[in-house]
């Protein structure tokens, strides 16, 4: 892979969560809307040809079950890897974990939190959808999903150094 092939970062915010009593943050699951919408956001990645070669994911219940179902809805099969350094992270926090990506990765699907996941996003759109910056400032909801394209190597990504090209809030249908 060249130092101008183009890469593309997927940012999936975690579906919808529950909040039961006495569960500490870490292990809350998906609430019933969470569980709609998760594979919603599968079908849209596979539609949208957003097809990862490495997920980087919270460990976080919540994290792990959404990806869980974006991938079996998607037929998603890259190898994931969860990351403890994600859970509650800053998107400066983020960035470096998205350095770390390996050279030959062209697609990477990072699945977090916020605030740092909306971060992430802001940081690095330099340019693009204005539709979708606009969006992406004001409100990164539950399964929202931001594609940035960005040139040059993972590990010289910079603040500002991505094009926005999309972002998507998909919704699964109530029963």
């Amino acid at each position: 892979m060249t130092a101008g092939t183009v890469r593309r970062l997927v940012v999936l915010r975690h579906a919808k969560s529950a909040w039961p009593p006495d569960v500490p943050d870490a292990e809350r699951p998906l609430g019933p809307r969470g569980l709609r919408d998760a594979p919603a956001a599968g079908r849209w990645l596979r539609e949208a040809g957003c097809v990862p070669d490495r997920v980087v994911c919270s460990p976080a219940r919540r994290t792990r079950r959404t990806w869980d179902l974006v991938a079996a809805e998607a037929g998603l099969t890259a190898p994931v890897a969860y990351e403890e350094r994600a859970y509650g992270a800053s998107a400066g926090e983020l960035l470096d974990l998205v350095r770390e990506t390996p050279a030959q990765a062209r697609t990477l699907l990072l699945v977090g939190h916020n605030p740092g996941a909306q971060e992430l996003v802001l940081l690095l759109a330099g340019d693009g959808d204005a539709a979708a910056l606009e969006q992406a400032a004001v409100k990164f909801p539950t399964s929202a999903i931001a594609v940035l394209d960005l040139s040059g190597p993972w590990s010289s990504l910079a603040p500002g150094g991505a094009r926005l090209a999309g972002l998507a809030v998909p919704r699964g249908a109530r029963p």
